[in-house]
């Protein structure tokens, strides 16, 4: 019988979903952060749960071809990165089997995973970035907590990141602002939110628990003295004892509150709150595989639920007959809607705004008879309405994305019990050195 404290030996045959390797030790799963598949090490039992135990390293005694010395001095004090002591290669494997294993044991689905896209960079690639700020701290949060460990840079997001952090904690340190303490629900600067795109521009939010910032023109001076590419900064004022990020609203001071992104032939406006994908060389991976899953031939009508600001919607409009997006965030939908004007697709696109159950429910009523329906909805994944609503419209196909295989597996295990058959599935790396990764399935009609 296992206990804290003790020592036991063990080979790591897999990993768990936030990237620890798992070993099973007379009969327990045991998560041990930092180890690699088929490494055998001593593990020493720090907590014995009701299904499982956590435990450390003691020794590494036949570490795996796959180990690397990790790259950035923060690595396992940060809690941003869980892959940086492994080969890519190895990262790739493991995320892959993830998704694989998710659809077989939740989903009751025995569906090979053949291909992850693998990335080209897996170094500075995050185009938005949001640093929660502490006393004396501008950085990210230490793993598993919210003490904010001040990093000075960090090898997932560019370098004009960088510039503009150091550019924000001096001016506070100069003019004694002071930071946001969650658990007073005092002090001013709650995070600093960051935006950048291929054009090498940034757009910098600083989120206050106030409406007003103290040396506001100093504030603006020192960021285009360090980032001359800074295309502006915006003011947004959340002054609720929440863990939410933004607040709703928003003031500029400096510059224009939005910046361009070009993405699969089309050009995307985005504001500080737009949804948009962190990774934009890998989202242009993702969408044409969304495109071949739905296999468009230019007659079909295609819905697609979660469709923010209109990236997908988009890609889909230049092969379908017409596309209907649907969104719950007011801000998105306009910016959806003057995306689609942009791109001279208004005619073959209409964008509405509204809870994703209620408006697949009004569809249906309209008699809305999708032939493709996509969804991209957030890590909870659907709602059992929503799925119930999706099967009673009967499209032919139904294209899934997912940031959690394990919500997608749950859910495909809904449409199975409605007629719909998984017949593919792929794996997208849009975070390259973390444990997320983006999943696409098809599911089709069992009669088509």
């Amino acid at each position: 019988m296992l206990k804290e404290g003790g020592i036991y030996a063990a080979v790591i045959e897999g990993y768990a979903s936030g990237g620890e390797g798992v070993a099973r030790i007379e009969g327990v799963a045991v998560f041990v952060k930092g180890t690699l598949r088929g490494e055998r090490v001593d593990v020493l039992i720090e907590h014995i749960g009701h299904n499982a135990a956590w435990g450390r390293v003691e020794a590494l005694l036949e570490p795996s071809p796959a180990r690397v010395e990790p790259d950035c001095p923060c690595y396992g004090i940060c809690g941003g990165c869980q892959f940086r002591h492994m080969a890519y290669e190895e990262e790739l494997e493991a995320k892959r089997r993830r998704v694989e294993d998710a659809l077989r044991r939740i989903g009751g689905v025995d569906l090979p995973v053949p291909t992850i896209h693998g990335a080209r960079t897996i170094l500075r690639y995050r185009n938005k970035v949001q640093f929660p700020v502490a006393d004396g701290a501008v950085g990210y949060y230490q793993r598993r907590t919210h003490r904010v460990i001040d990093i000075e840079d960090c090898l997932l997001q560019p370098e004009l990141d960088t510039a503009c952090r150091a550019a924000v904690k001096d001016w506070m340190e100069r003019f004694h602002i002071p930071a946001y303490d969650e658990r007073t629900g005092r002090g001013l600067i709650r995070h600093l939110f960051l935006r950048t795109n291929s054009r090498e521009e940034a757009l910098c939010c600083v989120v206050a628990n106030g409406k007003k910032l103290p040396h506001e023109q100093e504030l603006t001076a020192a960021l285009r003295t360090a980032v001359p590419a800074v295309a502006g900064v915006v003011l947004s004022v959340n002054t609720r004892k929440t863990n939410v990020v933004l607040g709703d609203e928003y003031r500029t001071l400096w510059g224009r509150n939005w910046l361009e992104e070009e993405l699969c032939g089309h050009s995307f406006r985005l504001s500080v709150p737009s949804f948009f994908q962190v990774n934009r060389a890998q989202t242009e991976v993702l969408y044409r595989r969304v495109l071949d899953f739905a296999a468009l031939t230019g007659t079909e009508m295609v819905v697609e639920l979660y469709c923010g600001i209109g990236t997908i919607s988009l890609a889909l409009a230049e092969c379908a007959r017409q596309v209907i997006g649907v969104e719950a965030v007011p801000q998105a939908v306009m910016d959806a809607r003057a995306n689609a004007q942009r791109a001279g697709l208004q005619s073959k696109t209409r964008f509405e705004c509204g809870d994703a159950a209620e408006l697949a429910v009004r569809l249906e009523r309209e008699g809305v008879s999708p032939d493709v329906v996509v969804v991209d909805p957030p890590r909870k994944g659907l709602s059992p309405e929503v799925v119930d609503t999706i099967a009673r419209m009967s499209p032919e196909r139904v294209v899934y994305v997912s940031c959690d295989p394990a919500t997608l597996a749950r859910d495909v295990k809904r449409f199975g019990g409605l007629g719909y058959v998984t017949a593919r599935a792929e794996a997208v790396d849009l975070f390259p050195r973390t444990a997320h990764v983006e999943t696409i399935v098809l599911l089709q009609r069992g009669n088509s």
